[in-house]
């Protein structure tokens, strides 16, 4: 595998620079000095800000957008053989890596790398231990999986003390992570167009577990089945939290919501030199986020954060872009937008938006990708059902053009079997349309979906 060179700055080439990892790389790297260069299908936000910093950005992915004088190219996980500069860079021998071989390598660069890992919940925790450290002032550098507002964006550079991101398994990028500390917060059946089945998924998730060094640490969510398994032998030090309680070394009690949905709880732990019981509260919504703050709050216990500046980080912590975010009102229909794409997520959403204000919840989802909604069909025909309106887009195929024999239509009648409202509509214009006469004054709205659905509530708010 190709070495760069940190203390000797290079020309490096991301192919699918647009990304959201991919252009938090190029700009750490463009910060420490590099020639960074790239390219990508669209112009959107993320190469503006990169192209804002020098960074040049080529759109359109073209062979001769690699020239001899680049040291290295940088692909995406979406780049395939049969793309042009792909086939162009081993045509000219020029030295490639991975998004993951590059970011593991950046973490030897750190004295503290944290990764951040499980099917659901990276970018939220990954965030609140960014929140964390931000006011613990350790000046950390941060590369989260979506828009945080404290930041400015979804990356932040800073010292080479200490290093954060999201740890994702999916082509088992993550086992070319070199963490310090991880964070495993849980694992179910998804991305089954690339593993066989959740065996295989938790053998990669029990392949990244022994990545961490003797003197790391995991912090692991204990209810997953048999988490013993992935922790079983490991040379670190292993600390587990749960949302049942006495079940772990951190644990809550007396979970209670205020008119937003925002819960407070008593955090327990039973680990040396952490205070037994605290008070938290959150600046987000559901028992999810609970338990993400517990893994969080282990996190500050073992960095040996003051207490006080976690629980204050916890409360101020808000959320990132497509997490429950609030995006406005319209007739006095509040419109949430929402990242779910998985029937654990789903559940997880509805679940927080009961606790939220509303008189009708009304659901907007996208499917994402063939792939998963024929895997999980049944499941997101249940978790859905706890809308009380659900309407459906024609699903987001991403990188599939497979339909395997389903559509949108085939999950309608899974929900109608149930018993739920559930309606289809080809294009956004007919959603809209439908929703603007029929959502009424105190519904609630929210837009589901990996895909672009969320334009529908933006173009209702026009915004």
């Amino acid at each position: 595998m190709y070495k760069i060179d940190f203390a000797n700055p290079s020309s490096v080439y991301f192919a699918g620079i647009g990304g959201i990892s991919m252009s938090g790389l190029a700009e750490i790297l463009a910060d420490a000095g590099f020639q960074v260069s790239g390219s990508d299908r669209t112009k959107s936000a993320l190469t503006e800000n990169l192209e804002a910093k020098g960074v040049k950005v080529f759109y359109g992915q073209r062979a001769e957008n690699i020239t001899s004088d680049i040291d290295c190219v940088v692909f995406t996980s979406a780049i395939r053989e049969d793309n042009p500069e792909y086939i162009a860079t081993m045509e000219q021998n020029i030295p490639h890596l991975t998004r993951a071989e590059l970011l593991g390598q950046l973490m030897r660069n750190y004295k503290t790398s944290i990764a951040v890992s499980g099917t659901h919940g990276k970018t939220t925790t990954t965030s609140m231990v960014s929140e964390i450290l931000l006011q613990a002032d350790t000046d950390p550098t941060l590369s989260i999986g979506g828009i945080y507002k404290s930041i400015g964006g979804n990356i932040r550079v800073g010292s080479n003390n200490c290093f954060v991101t999201e740890a994702c398994e999916y082509t088992n990028s993550f086992l070319s992570f070199l963490p310090t500390i991880g964070i495993i917060l849980n694992i179910e059946e998804d991305h089954l167009d690339f593993f066989k089945d959740l065996a295989d998924i938790r053998h990669s998730f029990r392949e990244f577990a022994k990545l961490l060094p003797a003197d790391g640490c995991l912090i692991i969510n204990a209810d997953i089945p048999n988490y013993q398994e992935i922790t079983e032998g490991l040379s670190c030090k292993v600390i587990t939290y749960s949302m049942t309680e006495n079940a772990a070394d951190y644990f809550p009690t007396e979970i209670t919501y205020d008119s937003m949905g925002h819960p407070s709880f008593t955090a327990n732990t039973s680990v040396s030199d952490a205070e037994p019981v605290r008070s938290l509260s959150l600046g987000v919504t559901g028992a999810h986020n609970v338990s993400n703050a517990l893994a969080a709050l282990a996190l500050a216990d073992y960095m040996q954060i003051d207490s006080t500046v976690t629980a204050k980080a916890l409360a101020d912590y808000t959320g990132t872009d497509r997490r429950f975010q609030y995006k406005g009102s319209i007739g006095g229909v509040t419109v949430i937008d929402d990242y779910a794409h998985h029937p654990t997520e789903i559940t997880a959403t509805l679940n927080a938006a009961q606790n939220y204000p509303h008189k009708t919840l009304w659901c907007v989802f996208q499917p994402h990708t063939y792939t998963r909604t024929k895997a999980f069909m049944d499941d997101f025909a249940q978790a859905l059902s706890a809308a009380d309106n659900v309407i459906l887009a024609d699903i987001y195929a991403a990188r599939e053009t497979d339909n395997l024999g389903i559509s949108s239509q085939t999950l309608q009648s899974k929900i109608q079997e149930l018993g739920g409202t559930c309606h289809y509509f080809p294009t956004f214009d007919e959603i809209e349309n439908f929703l603007l006469e029929n959502c009424t004054n105190g519904d609630l709205l929210i837009t589901m979906g990996a895909g672009d659905v969320l334009k529908i509530g933006e173009n209702l708010l026009g915004i």
